[in-house]
C-alpha cells in the first residue's frame, strides 16, 4: 500500500468515502487494493482497511448515514447487559431504504421518526462520534421490545440501570410516557425495587 493511500485512510480513521478520494488515479489504487483484498469495500463508495474492522466500533454514519446505535449494541456500551451484540444494532427511520455490506455484521431497526429520534446522543465510542441512544431511552426500548428480546433480558437491564451511577429517572419517565409504555415501566421499577 502506497504511503499517499495509507495517509488518507489514517486521515478519515481507517475508513473513506468516494467523495474522500482526491482523484481519478488514486481511486483506481484503491480499486485494485479491493480486488487484491487490502482494503475492504464495505458498501457502495465506502471503503475501509483489513484490520481497521477488527475495531470494537464502526463509523455507524458512514455506513448507514443518519443510524442511531440502539438495543443490544446501546445496552452493552452502557453495561446493562452481559449480553455481548451479535451484530451492530442500528435504528433508522421506518421507511428508509439502506444497502449495509457484508461485513461487519448489522442489524437494521425500522422505528417511527417520533421514537428514532428520540434521546440521541453523540459519543465518541473507540474513536469515533457515534450516534447512540442515551442510557434512559436504550432501557425505554427493552420495556418496549420486552416481547422480541425476552422478559428475562428486559428484566437484566432494568435491575442494572436502576443501581447505574447516571441514571435519571426523570428522564426514564418522560421518554417512557412519550413511548406509551408508562405503566409497564413502572411495574418493572416495582419489581426490581
Amino acid at each position: 500500500m502506497s504511503k499517499d493511500i495509507k495517509t488518507l485512510f489514517d486521515k478519515h480513521k481507517g475508513y473513506l468515502t468516494k467523495n474522500q478520494i482526491p482523484d481519478r488515479k488514486t481511486y483506481a489504487q484503491i480499486l485494485k487494493m479491493v480486488e487484491s483484498g487490502k482494503i475492504e469495500r464495505l458498501k457502495r463508495g465506502v471503503y475501509s482497511l483489513q484490520n481497521k474492522m477488527s475495531d470494537v466500533m464502526i463509523d455507524v454514519d458512514k455506513i448507514v448515514p443518519n443510524g442511531v446505535l440502539c438495543m443490544f449494541s446501546a445496552w452493552f456500551h452502557y453495561q446493562i447487559t452481559t449480553q455481548i451484540p451479535q451484530s451492530f444494532n442500528i435504528a433508522i427511520e421506518k421507511n428508509r431504504k439502506v444497502v449495509t455490506p457484508d461485513y461487519p455484521p448489522i442489524t437494521l431497526y425500522y422505528w417511527k421518526k417520533n421514537y428514532q429520534e428520540l434521546g440521541v446522543v453523540s459519543q465518541n465510542i473507540n474513536g469515533y462520534m457515534v450516534n447512540i441512544y442515551d442510557l434512559e431511552k436504550s432501557v425505554c426500548d427493552a420495556v418496549k421490545f420486552r416481547n422480541k428480546i425476552g422478559i428475562e433480558t428486559t428484566a437484566e437491564i432494568i435491575r442494572n440501570y436502576l443501581v447505574h451511577k447516571e441514571r435519571n429517572f426523570i428522564k426514564l419517565m418522560h421518554y417512557a410516557k412519550i413511548m406509551r409504555i408508562e405503566k409497564t415501566m413502572k411495574s418493572y421499577i416495582e419489581i426490581q425495587l
